[in-house]
Parts: structure tokens; sequence; C-alpha cells
């Protein structure tokens, strides 16, 4: 299994990047072998979200954009985090009743190919 690439961004503003090879939305916790070597076992419960990206760098100066239209990728979606952060995308799995469901952002051009939002760091979830 490839490991997926990720940085994780917590509750409280800080971020981490590297792999994960055991991430599944109905756990917990899951390791993350971060790009100094180390491995941290991380509470999903204490994130905003865990971006699944192309590159670790990305472009820090692209202008996000919500505007695509992905076939199959279930119902658009907007997301408002705590922060006031928004990301609108589409989403197959979303249940109020989950801890957190991925969404496929509406802007095909950014470093992200999935997020994963958790729940409880949103403000308002809403369908459009």
């Amino acid at each position: 299994m490839q490991p997926n690439k990720v940085i994780v961004r917590f509750i409280d503003g800080m971020i981490m990047k590297g792999n994960t090879s055991d991430f599944f939305p109905n756990k917990v916790r899951f390791h993350l072998n971060r790009l100094d070597g180390k491995i941290e076992e991380i509470d999903i419960e204490i994130l905003k979200a865990v971006f699944f990206v192309k590159d670790f760098e990305g472009n820090k100066d692209y202008q996000k954009k919500y505007e695509d239209t992905i076939h199959g990728a279930g119902r658009k979606i907007e997301v408002e985090f705590t922060d006031g952060e928004s990301i609108t995308g589409y989403a197959l799995g979303y249940s109020p009743d989950r801890h957190g469901f991925f969404i496929t952002p509406a802007d095909l051009s950014s470093n992200n190919e999935r997020i994963f939002v958790v729940k409880s760091a949103t403000k308002s979830i809403k369908f459009l």
C-alpha cells in the first residue's frame, strides 16, 4: 500500500507534514511518519482537517477558486471551520452523526486531492 502524503492541521493552528498508511475515517487515531523521520500518533479529535496533497510544498500564492464541477464526487457542500476558513467541495459520505467526512475540493488545480474534515472543528456545513 502506497503511503498518502498528508498535511495535518490541528485546531490550535499547528501543522505537521508527512505520510500515513493507516488513516481510516472511522478510526480515532492514525500514525504520521513526519518528514523528519519521527512517527507521531495523531488523535483525530484535536484536528481541524487532514489534507491529502499532491506535494508538500504547494503554492502559497495560489488563489483558491472553488468553481470546478466534479461529476460522480457526490453532493456539493460548503464547510466553514471555526477558524473562519471556508472550503467548497463534493462529499459522498457526509453524515451528521460521524466524527468526520471526506470532501473533494471543487478546485482541481489546488494542491489538495481530498480533505478529511473533522466535524468538531466546523462552524457550519451546508449543501449547495
